[in-house]
């Protein structure tokens, strides 16, 4: 009885501990052992990258947080009951023996998800993973994180690789892209509002972005010798367009809730603190920023309360159940063309440029002629 009682109490603090380690083996790349920035990834450099395939055959990014968890945003599967996630792929042309294809048993929308706000979703596979070189989960930002301006950070996934394009990479891609302030980001997103849910990140030359097919994917920074999420692929204007940052759901603002549906210690959070003081916290918009042009068609979304629902849909391979988010009001697509001017000034009409010399012109030549008529008259 002694011994009975010995090994169930030996097991139960087995199972504790493995469950107690997430955050010790998880953003661990063996096969990524060089400072990245280029195209294409080399095979194994980002081991938690999945590829989403919904039912309609579009393509969308996430990343593993566990043996069983994908994390990956609420606009990229919202409508997609049938999701095959891939596992540790690196090429488009075909399966590898690397590979692991799933299915998704659960489906879990951020309940306050609408628009562009709590852009975030968490995918339950069919079966657990085993973790190789290929197949490995990403550590997450703790609630605590800080990231500040100029954080390097790099963004994976196999999105076309051209604005405006339609051509998918057969490679997974990878770029290098710095983190941009809130306050800055704000400046330059002015159709949108950044709230601190959310986090910005681009090279403001342009040039390097994610884009279309993305959506979901992880941004990542390294500390030490593993990597840490900051951040879900959300939404941007344009891609790689200069001093237009992309846009990601912030990951530490979401701990709890993930904590809350995946398992207190089933993912491997971590604290990530950007050393001295962030440049953001004194950053302010200038009078006129660098002429920009960008054509966006978007959905806008009521942001009125959400009703959360769950359903439970039965599909060849399992009953998947649906955890969503529904908004009573029609939505609205529509195309807005946005120019923000280069002239030195203000955002005032009459301010800058030669168009204030123009005007000043006919402001003048309208006094001279008011002046002659009231003279003529007295005469």
């Amino acid at each position: 009885m002694a011994l009975h009682q010995f090994l169930c109490g030996f097991t139960v603090v087995i199972i504790l501990l493995s469950k107690g380690c997430q955050s010790q083996e998880c953003g661990k790349a063996p096969r990524n052992t060089r400072i990245v920035g280029g195209q294409n990834a080399p095979p194994g450099s980002w081991p938690w990258q999945v590829i989403l395939i919904k039912d309609n055959g579009d393509l969308c990014g996430g990343s593993l947080i566990n043996d069983q968890w994908v994390l990956t945003s609420s606009s990229c599967i919202k409508g997609s009951p049938n999701i095959t996630v891939i596992l540790g792929r690196h090429s488009q042309s075909g399966p590898s023996n690397d590979e692991v294809s799933l299915g998704v048993s659960q489906i879990i929308l951020h309940p306050s998800f609408g628009f562009i706000f709590n852009d975030i979703a968490l995918l339950e596979l069919s079966a657990s993973v085993n973790f190789t070189d290929y197949i490995r989960p990403v550590c997450l930002a703790s609630a605590d994180s800080t990231f500040h301006t100029g954080t390097n950070s790099w963004v994976t996934g196999w999105g076309v690789t051209l604005p405006n394009g339609s051509t998918f990479p057969d490679i997974l891609q990878e770029v290098k892209v710095p983190i941009v302030g809130n306050n800055e980001c704000q400046c330059y997103h002015k159709k949108y509002f950044i709230t601190e849910n959310m986090i910005c990140a681009g090279l403001k030359a342009g040039g390097k972005d994610s884009c279309q097919g993305d959506s979901g994917g992880p941004l990542v920074t390294k500390l030490d010798d593993s990597w840490v999420q900051s951040g879900v692929v959300s939404f941007g204007e344009g891609c790689a367009v200069p001093n237009i940052p992309g846009v990601y759901t912030r990951v530490s603002k979401y701990e709890e809730w993930i904590r809350k549906n995946i398992g207190t210690n089933r993912a491997g959070f971590v604290t990530f603190k950007s050393p001295g003081v962030d440049s953001d916290l004194n950053f302010t918009c200038s009078t006129s920023p660098p002429a920009t042009t960008t054509t966006t068609t978007y959905t806008t979304a009521p942001t009125n309360t959400a009703t959360t629902t769950e359903t439970t849909t039965t599909t060849n391979a399992a009953n998947t159940t649906i955890t969503d988010t529904t908004l009573t009001n029609t939505a609205t697509t529509t195309a807005i063309t946005t120019t923000t001017s280069d002239n030195k000034g203000g955002d005032s009409v009459f301010d800058g440029g030669e168009n204030v010399i123009h005007f000043s012109h006919f402001t003048s030549l309208c006094a001279l002629v008011l002046s002659l008529f009231v003279l003529a008259g007295d005469a």
